[in-house]
């Protein structure tokens, strides 16, 4: 029987932020979404809405989502919606896929199997 010393530590949310030719950006997360990284994807996410005529955010890497960032979401749909912009989601895996379905955050904001798919629209 194998032993394990320590605690298990949340994996990091990364988050990186690029724009294309045409002003729209790209958020790429990596990681799980929880409360520990939901603030500084809030912060990310109000910016990129508040300075590009559209984002998408790629959840290609992200493994788990619970209900903070949910609510990250759901501002910055909001936030999107006030000044004429969009917001898509892109790539989830099947467990964060679930999670969008559950709460019907797939029906609020459009979701779609890839980024280069959801920079297309």
């Amino acid at each position: 029987m194998a032993e394990t010393e320590g605690t298990a530590v949340p994996e990091r949310l990364l988050i990186t932020r690029t724009t294309t030719g045409d002003g729209i950006i790209l958020v790429t997360l990596a990681g799980e979404v929880d409360l520990d990284g939901s603030s500084q994807l809030r912060e990310v996410l109000l910016d990129s809405v508040e300075s590009a005529p559209g984002t998408v955010v790629d959840f290609a890497e992200v493994g788990f989502l619970d209900s903070s960032g949910i609510n990250v979401l759901i501002c910055a749909h909001r936030a999107a919606k006030s000044r004429g912009v969009w917001l898509r989601l892109a790539a989830p895996r099947e467990a964060v896929a679930r999670v969008l379905r559950l709460v019907g955050v797939d029906a609020l904001i459009p979701c779609y199997p890839s980024a280069e798919q959801a920079l297309a629209g």
